[in-house]
């Protein structure tokens, strides 16, 4: 989504880390899909790569998920620890669109910027917040590029945007 639409993009994204002074650096790399699509061009950096799912519950409640890359994720467990009301299933990616100004494959942490209403739970696995890895990336709202921050950066992030993250430990 371009900015400028009511959404925070990359420009902005960057700016407001600035602004925030959270330390950040880029990888910049050829638009990826999946994770695995992804691997490759981060590996040689030491830190983590997320692994971030946009998921809704029978209710139509959002959540937005975010575990290191090789997280071993099942859905109905992921539906009880969040309390999620009838399972989780991935949302439509015009919902995504609407509440975090992302598309599919560049769904990341930094959404949650353009969640004004608070209509997304972040749901994070605890390794994301505690100082586990030296650098965690996340795409910069674009899925050409890997933005890494440190988990007090994230931490910082979140509180700055206003979210209180449900976390947990997978």
């Amino acid at each position: 989504m371009a900015e400028g639409e009511g959404m925070i993009g990359r420009i902005g994204l960057e700016t407001r880390l600035r602004e925030w002074g959270i330390e950040f650096d880029v990888a910049e790399h050829p638009e990826v899909f999946t994770v695995e699509q992804a691997l490759p061009h981060i590996e040689h950096l030491n830190g983590m790569f997320a692994k971030n799912l946009f998921l809704r519950d029978k209710k139509k409640r959002l959540y937005l998920f975010c575990a290191p890359h090789d997280a071993d994720i099942k859905l109905n467990e992921l539906s009880k620890l969040v309390g999620a009301s009838g399972g989780l299933r991935f949302a439509d990616e015009s919902v995504l669109q609407e509440k975090l100004g992302l598309t599919q494959g560049a769904v990341t942490v930094f959404g949650i910027i353009n969640d004004k209403n608070k209509d997304v739970q972040l749901v994070l696995d605890k390794r994301l917040c505690d100082g586990t890895y030296p650098k965690l990336y996340f795409h910069p709202m674009v899925n050409s590029a890997s933005t890494g921050i440190t988990s007090e950066g994230l931490n910082l992030f979140i509180q700055k945007s206003g979210h209180e993250p449900k976390i947990i430990d997978l």
